[in-house]
């Protein structure tokens, strides 16, 4: 099968398509046959060892520490069922399907546990809008509702809110019944009130750690800010929540936790089959829908890679057909 592989850290041209031997389906796996996947800033770090501060040789030592352990990337993924594993029984061959892999969807065919980030697709969706969900849709989920633990009538402040991250992140915000100002670009002030934010803040010309708004969370998918900054418009009780996170938070998390005020808390994204029906519930009920920036072929995936590199996106990049 044809597949997306690197052996070395480096700019998008480390990548390369190149034929791969074709996995199997085990005891409870399934092998689905890949139509369309996303490309993260995930993707982009991992391809370019871009781990943050201290996070840098940890990340090393797990993805590989000379070279990297995995030659496949790709988080997100949509497609149908090719093949089922003894003992499979919530998906059968032809299934669409859609999901979180953590790695190797940036291939033809990628082989999944059933009991895996893996859900039946939503018959209105095609495959590329699939495809667009589950890194920054489950982002935006697990941070808000666990992590944030967001209530109705709280106020948000999400920084970055065109992002692939950001604009899950204010239409979850909303369904949580959350009051939402996103922080963009001016070119994106339309499309960022489009999703359900009340209130835009232009970066380029307003500070919003300076405006009169008090917010119950401050989550920043970008890395734009940090708690000093964010602290001057939290509530009393607020939280500031980044999404990039380095030893400067890991401390400021551990300290605030021992003190009363503003409070910073950091977390991994987790991924999980029942987290995608709560995404495909919002969906149903029209509070979430698919955000695309851009689609890209399979063969021009290093411009993918490069235009997610620049930050400057609206929702997901997606490749396909792959």
């Amino acid at each position: 099968m044809k597949a997306i592989v690197y052996d070395r850290y480096g700019p998008p041209e480390v990548l390369r398509l190149e034929e791969v031997e074709l996995p199997g389906a085990g005891p409870g796996e399934v092998r689905v046959r890949v139509r369309a996947a996303s490309v993260t800033t995930a993707d982009w770090r991992l391809r370019a060892s871009a781990f943050p501060g201290v996070l840098w040789l940890p990340g090393r030592l797990m993805t590989g520490l000379f070279r990297p352990k995995n030659r496949v990337l790709g988080l997100d993924f949509a497609g149908e069922v090719d093949a089922v594993g003894d003992g499979v029984s919530r998906f059968a061959t032809g299934d669409r399907v859609f999901g979180f892999a953590g790695k190797g969807a940036h291939a033809e065919y990628l082989v999944m546990p059933e009991a895996g980030a893996i859900a039946a697709t939503p018959e209105d969706l095609s495959d590329p809008e699939a495809a667009a969900l589950p890194f920054g849709a489950l982002s935006a989920l697990v941070f808000l509702r666990d992590y944030a633990g967001l209530l109705p009538g709280q106020s948000v402040a999400v920084v970055g809110a065109s992002g692939g991250v950001g604009a899950y992140a204010v239409q979850v915000a909303r369904a949580l019944g959350a009051r939402v100002t996103g922080i963009a670009s001016a070119g994106s002030r339309g499309f960022v009130l489009g999703l359900g934010a009340e209130r835009f803040v232009d970066y380029g010309v307003e500070d919003f750690t300076f405006g009169a708004e008090r917010y119950d969370l401050v989550l920043d998918t970008v890395g734009a800010t940090d708690f000093s900054r964010a602290r001057r418009v939290l509530a009393p009780s607020g939280l500031f929540l980044p999404l990039n996170f380095g030893l400067r938070e890991i401390v400021q998390s551990l300290r605030t936790r021992l003190r009363s005020g503003p409070r910073v808390t950091i977390g991994v994204s987790g991924d999980t089959a029942a987290d995608l029906e709560a995404l495909k519930t919002m969906i149903a009920d029209g509070q979430l829908r698919p955000v695309i920036d851009s689609i890209y072929p399979l063969g021009r995936i290093a411009e993918a890679h490069a235009h997610v590199e620049t930050r400057h996106r609206r929702g997901a990049v997606v490749i396909s057909p792959v």
